[in-house]
């Protein structure tokens, strides 16, 4: 038997709760908060306490999806970033950058969000970038 714990930063929101997984053979299996975290001082709220039960879920997508003849088809990720990256050119190319928007999550680390609007203002040159946090 293996058990471990991994210190985290939750997924659900923007704020950066800290919580250690803990992991036994390979599977998380519960959440305890991180008492020395400024952010949340070794408290979680309900979604923070839960976050490990998603991870192991089936309906979990874990490869990229490709619609091909009409339907929903499993592919790599470099064809998934190919298509992707693709499809931008010749949006951007046929409509301008401002055709294009980036939507993005509080599910998602703080630096991840600035990432992406980095991407999307030096790399597309668009500021169509929102966030479901602003509401």
């Amino acid at each position: 038997m293996d058990y471990r714990t991994v210190l985290t930063t939750c997924t659900y929101c923007g704020c950066g709760c800290n919580f250690f997984l803990e992991v036994l053979d390979g599977k998380a299996i519960g959440t305890i908060p991180c008492k020395t975290s400024p952010v949340n001082e070794g408290k979680l709220c309900i979604k923070g306490w839960n976050v490990h039960e998603f991870i192991h879920n089936e309906k979990r997508l874990k490869r990229p999806l490709l619609r091909k003849n009409g339907r929903l088809e499993e592919v790599s990720w470099d064809e998934a970033l190919d298509y992707t990256a693709a499809r931008l050119k010749e949006i951007k190319e046929k409509s301008g950058p401002d055709s294009i928007g980036f939507l993005t999550s509080a599910k998602v680390t703080n630096e991840e969000n600035y990432i992406l609007q980095k991407f999307a203002r030096a790399g597309v040159n668009t500021n169509n970038v929102d966030h479901c946090a602003r509401l």
